[in-house]
């Protein structure tokens, strides 16, 4: 226990429902306006949504969904669609965000929808969140895209590795000694991603006036036909299911403020003007730039191109040199953008599962010392990156594991729109939000998410094989990362109290914010709703819910 007066200044809690059981309580979080401790306003906020959402998708996936549809205008509804399925799952995060203005993002929605078995939905996050939230594959990307920008080319070698391995480096110190300039920086890099993307669009403009250096390619003539041509088209059912998932991925990273709540000023009206701000925004300048890119390339030379659509884009416009030198360098710096958002936000992530006691040691890895910053948790980050970067060999295999950390998400995110319908409807949990969101868009995002985690399942068309693996192992493997949460789970609460002869207990304490927030913590006792204390033997889970303001310390 602690007896530092901070505590005892805070306003009393709400009470809690009369209906509501241990473990909800447990869930039921009070919020102090003190915003001492918060950096991040609403442009802030903004430039860490867009940092995350532009990396190289849209300079590169539009020559993809083309190939697959074959229509020039379907490939622009596709990116119009996807804007729109975006939105309803922001709307989700903002319902749930506003009502639990904590960092964590999904972790705090998970908790306080699934509270039985007690933990499992928190383990389940914690190891898809620890394993799969590396920064991998923008680290390696920009290995490579300097080396391009300086004369080489882009092999998947060590060297491009060992520059990702610096870079990565470099941004968690930046993050943890000078948090401050890393803010900056990401700001900084935020307004410049925004300009290389408004430079294609007013250049598309200026190539549907006739101003380009090539042929005008007439793209627009047939805008809904359906064509199977040189290398596009004819690619079925699969082919848009899979067109339609890689054009939802490239708007991934709308979420990214809702894992830093904690570090925002006003957290619930920042995010509610920077989330939709940077959402329509982003829907609107991809569209267009999907205009620019078919105002300049003919159909076959798009479909077919083996570089990235914004670098041909480029060479039709201004010329060969200009398109050699400056792309690779745009698209580096967009990766480091991405590397930056990504580092800050995973870290906070990592920190409040440690703050609960859900990960081994714990206690290190949510110290904020010795720079007031979570530097435990972005060296968590650090060590799996480094792993994925140097571990797997070039190739097939190391292309699976970096593009493995999506697939789980879509389970994650399908909970939480489905856990959003339960609270809503189910009237003895007392939900309540300053967002509303309505059914119908819950349940659009609900069903978006039920199809990017069973689409991977469908038979190509191709190869099964044809990189490397089976089509199958990518989901497979996906799904085995949130078992081993389960997995985890029962060690956690079941094999290791019952050796140590020990129970977790839950318990409602003061964080460093004047948040009364979830720990668990180790104790010969289960503490039942009553202050009714009885050995509970052979190990378990108990729950304490606090109405006091200590600090508890385990």
């Amino acid at each position: 226990m602690t007896d530092n007066p901070d505590y005892k200044k805070l306003p009393p809690p709400p009470p809690y429902p009369d209906n509501v059981d241990s473990e909800a309580a447990s869930s039921i979080i009070s919020f102090s306006d003190d915003d001492s401790n918060r950096k991040i306003g609403v442009m802030g906020a903004v430039f860490l949504i867009l940092n995350k959402m532009i990396g190289t998708g849209i300079f590169s996936t539009p020559s993809s969904i083309f190939a697959a549809t074959g229509s020039v205008g379907i490939s622009l509804a596709l990116w119009a669609l996807a804007g729109i399925l975006t939105l309803s799952g922001l709307s989700v995060y903002l319902e749930f965000g506003l009502a639990i203005p904590r960092s964590g993002g999904e972790k705090n929605y998970l908790e306080r929808v699934f509270r039985r078995p007690p933990f499992l939905a928190s383990s389940v996050f914690a190891v898809q969140m620890i394993l799969l939230g590396f920064s991998a594959g923008n680290s390696l990307a920009f290995g490579r895209y300097v080396l391009l920008a300086v004369g080489h080319p882009m092999p998947d070698g060590w060297f491009p590795r060992l520059i990702a391995v610096v870079c990565m480096t470099l941004v968690v110190l930046l993050h943890a000694v000078l948090p401050k300039w890393g803010l900056r920086l990401t700001n900084a890099l935020g307004i410049f991603k925004v300009l290389v993307v408004l430079l294609i669009v007013f250049s598309g403009f200026a190539a549907l006036a006739g101003y380009r250096l090539v042929p005008d390619p007439h793209n627009f003539d047939n805008f809904w036909a359906i064509e199977k041509g040189d290398g596009y088209g004819g690619g079925g059912a699969y082919a848009y299911a899979t067109a339609l998932l890689q054009v939802v991925y490239s708007y991934k990273g709308w979420e990214n403020a809702n894992y830093v709540m904690g570090e925002l000023k006003n957290p619930q009206r920042t995010l509610k003007i920077a989330a939709p701000l940077a959402v329509i925004g982003i829907t609107v300048l991809y569209v267009l730039a999907n205009v620019a890119y078919f105002a300049a390339i003919p159909k076959a030379e798009l479909a077919k191109s083996e570089v990235i659509v914004a670098g041909l884009f480029f060479r039709n416009m201004f010329g060969e040199s200009v398109a050699a030198r400056s792309l690779p360098a745009f698209v580096a710096l967009s990766n480091i953008g991405n590397v930056l958002a990504v580092s800050f936000a995973h870290s906070r992530v990592n920190q409040e599962l440690a703050k609960e006691g859900i990960l081994p040691w714990s206690k290190f890895w949510a110290s904020s010392k010795p720079f007031n910053t979570p530097a435990a948790s972005l060296f968590l980050h650090w060590i799996v990156t480094i792993i994925v970067l140097i571990a797997p060999p070039p190739g097939p295999a190391y292309n699976f594991v970096v593009n493995l950390y999506t697939y789980p998400g879509a389970w994650i995110n399908a909970c939480v729109a489905g856990g959003l319908i339960y609270l809503q409807y189910k009237k003895s949990e007392n939900w309540s939000s300053p967002w509303k969101t309505y059914l119908p868009v819950t349940i659009i995002y609900l069903l978006l998410n039920v199809f990017l985690a069973l689409t991977p399942f469908i038979p190509p068309n191709s190869d099964w094989n044809a990189d490397g693996y089976p089509y199958y192992a990518f989901p497979l493997v996906g799904i085995a990362i949130l078992l081993l949460g389960v997995v985890y789970w029962v060690v956690w609460t079941k094999l290791m109290p019952k050796l140590g002869g020990y129970v977790l207990v839950a318990e409602n304490v003061i964080d460093e914010y004047g948040q009364e927030v979830v720990r668990y913590k180790k104790s010969r006792k289960a503490i039942l709703i009553g202050g009714v204390e009885e050995p509970l033997l052979g190990g378990g889970v108990g729950v304490r819910v606090r109405h006091g303001y200590e600090s508890i310390r385990s």
